[in-house]
C-alpha cells in the first residue's frame, strides 16, 4: 500500500506540473488532490524538492531501463525526446528553480551515468578511479552547459542533430583524455622503477 501511495503522490505531482509552475505547488495542494493526510506525504517525502528529486529519478530510470543495451547517444536522444515531449512540465520546473538548484538536479541525475560511460572507455588503460571521475565530471559539466543552452533556446535544435554533434565532440575526447592519463601514469611508474 505504501508503494502505491508513493506512486500516486508522484503521479499527482506530475499532473499538477503540467498545468502549474513548481513554485506554485504546495504540499497542501498535493495532499488535498491525493486525498491523503499530511503525515502520509511526509512519510514518503521530506518536502516538495525531495518529491521533485524522486520524480526526476523515476522519469530518468524509466528511459534508461528501456535503453539498457543502447549506445549512450540513443539513450540521450530518448531522454531529450522525453524532455521535449514534456516541455510544459520542464519549463514549469526550469522557470521555478534557481540556476544552482537546476544544475544540481541535472548533475545528480547524470553523475553515475557519465562515470559509467568513462569507466567503460577506460578499459585496458592504466588510469585511476580519480582519473575516471575527473574526466567524467569535466564532460558532465560540458553536457550540462549544452543542456541548459538547449532549454534557454526554447528547445529549438533538433534532438537528433544536437546529440550527433555532441557525440562528435565527446566520443574522441573521452578516449584521448583517458589515454593521456594512462600515459602519464605509465611514465610515473617508469620513473619510480628507474630510481
Amino acid at each position: 500500500m505504501a508503494r502505491f501511495t508513493r506512486k500516486a503522490i508522484i503521479q499527482t505531482f506530475r499532473e499538477m506540473l503540467e498545468k502549474t509552475p513548481l513554485d506554485k505547488i504546495t504540499v497542501t495542494n498535493i495532499i488535498e488532490r491525493c486525498e491523503i493526510n499530511r503525515n502520509t506525504f511526509y512519510y514518503h517525502f521530506r518536502d516538495i524538492y525531495d518529491l521533485l528529486e524522486s520524480f526526476f529519478k523515476e522519469e530518468l530510470e524509466r528511459v534508461i531501463e528501456a535503453n539498457t543495451n543502447e549506445s549512450w547517444q540513443n539513450m540521450l536522444k530518448d531522454i531529450m525526446q522525453m524532455i521535449t515531449e514534456n516541455r510544459q512540465i520542464v519549463y514549469h520546473i526550469f522557470n521555478s528553480l534557481n540556476r544552482d538548484q537546476l544544475e544540481r538536479y541535472v548533475f545528480d541525475s547524470t553523475n553515475k551515468h557519465m562515470y559509467e560511460l568513462v569507466k567503460k572507455e577506460a578499459d585496458g588503460l592504466n588510469v585511476t578511479d580519480d582519473d575516471i571521475k575527473f574526466i567524467a565530471e569535466f564532460h558532465q559539466y560540458a553536457f550540462i552547459g549544452f543542456f541548459l543552452k538547449y532549454l534557454w533556446n526554447d528547445m529549438k535544435p533538433d534532438v537528433n542533430e544536437f546529440i550527433d554533434r555532441l557525440s562528435t565532440i565527446i566520443d574522441g575526447n573521452i578516449r584521448l583524455a583517458l589515454k593521456s592519463c594512462s600515459d602519464k601514469n605509465n611514465n610515473l611508474s617508469e620513473n619510480k622503477t628507474n630510481l
